[in-house]
């Protein structure tokens, strides 16, 4: 019989044999060893169905109809997200949801945890609908008991090495831009307030991120919010609304800056910053260069461009999805999701500046 002692052994033992192994072998194939994916519901992978009281879950038909296995998973997608893609491109599985971890150990981390939450934004609401989703405060005390973990198996220097060639993906802003446009109680505070505020917020965590072991990030700007089906149909003409795609560009303007001086305070952080705007303003402006013919209305959904209703199990949906833009009423079709994602992570710098994603694995 194995005793206590010799079981502890035997783990401190298998532990130092396979870590090293995997320490030396995780570039072959792969461009980093790990991403870490901080977000709303353009990468969530299932968190949200892990959160009991949460009505934003995608964990029903006709989400993931084109997934392995035809199954929805939580991915606000007929298919893959753009984490899903981002992993690809640089050789890894997808990271798992955080909450779907339980307590597991450093092990489960090694090749990156996702956190992010459909619904979740920059600001933290305090109301009761909290427990629709996990903000950005609480994504990032995810991450610190992650760090910890890693630190724990893989002793200090091992995940401060493992941690600093991570990449670390980060998507925020469209809900609390959402939020403002529908409420008359946040539009009390003044735009260019409430966009510091953001701003400010998401500097802080970052830095946080920094202080606990990253150094890669990948940030991606907001896309035209006010293009998407949701907005569309409360524009009278059914084109985009104009005052959702201002406050998207104010947001981006003050990201794109506090990147530039998060450098300049970090010596060692290096970025990528996805300019998410141009990018979908041209799949709506020149939808056949990019393969798309649908690029208004939503692929699931009832109503007038299939956004009036959600996309829900009695929800209509179309068949050409590889054709349409949108899904449903604010996220993009699997293709959309993978072509944006080849554009920042080759594009020139008019897409991913100042380098761009691949760039930024190599180095």
């Amino acid at each position: 019989m194995l005793h206590m002692a010799d079981y502890v052994h035997a783990r401190m033992i298998l532990s130092l044999l396979v870590f090293p192994i995997f320490q030396a072998s995780w570039s072959q194939g792969q461009a980093v060893p790990a991403i870490f994916v901080f977000g709303d519901s353009f990468v969530d992978v299932g968190n949200n169905n892990y959160l009991p009281l949460s009505l934003a879950k995608a964990n029903f038909p006709h989400n993931g109809i084109d997934f392995p296995a035809h199954i929805a998973t939580g991915r606000f997608s007929n298919g893959k997200n753009i984490a899903d893609f981002i992993a690809e491109k640089v050789g890894l599985p997808s990271s798992p949801p955080y909450l779907s971890l339980g307590s597991a150990s450093g092990v489960s981390y090694l090749t990156g945890v996702n956190f992010a939450s459909g619904g979740a934004g920059i600001l933290n609401p305090k109301n009761p609908l909290d427990t629709q989703s996990v903000p950005l405060c609480k994504q990032v005390q995810q991450y610190l008991e992650v760090q910890q973990g890693l630190t724990q198996h893989l002793g200090s220097s091992g995940a401060q090495k493992h941690l600093s060639k991570s990449l670390f993906f980060i998507s925020f802003g469209s809900n609390d831009i959402l939020a403002y446009s529908g409420s008359s109680d946040l539009r009390m505070t003044p735009l260019q307030e409430y966009v510091a505020q953001m701003a400010t917020t998401l500097k802080a965590q970052l830095k946080t991120i920094y202080v606990h072991g990253a150094r890669k990030f990948v940030v991606v700007g907001l896309p035209p919010i006010g293009c998407c089906p949701s907005q569309r149909i409360t524009n009278t003409t059914r084109g985009c609304r104009d005052d959702s795609n201002t406050w998207t560009l104010l947001f981006n303007d003050a990201l794109a800056s506090l990147l530039q001086e998060l450098k300049s305070e970090l010596g060692n952080m290096t970025y990528s910053y996805g300019h998410s705007y141009p990018i979908v303003k041209s799949f709506i402006e020149n939808p056949a260069a990019h393969g798309f013919r649908e690029v208004k209305a939503a692929c699931c959904g009832l109503g007038d461009l299939n956004a009036q209703i959600a996309c829900l199990p009695v929800s209509q949906h179309c068949s050409n999805r590889g054709d349409h833009l949108f899904w449903d009423l604010f996220h993009p079709t699997e293709a959309a999701a993978g072509l944006y994602v080849d554009y920042i992570y080759d594009g020139p710098s008019q897409y991913a500046s100042p380098i761009n994603v691949r760039q930024l694995t190599a180095i």
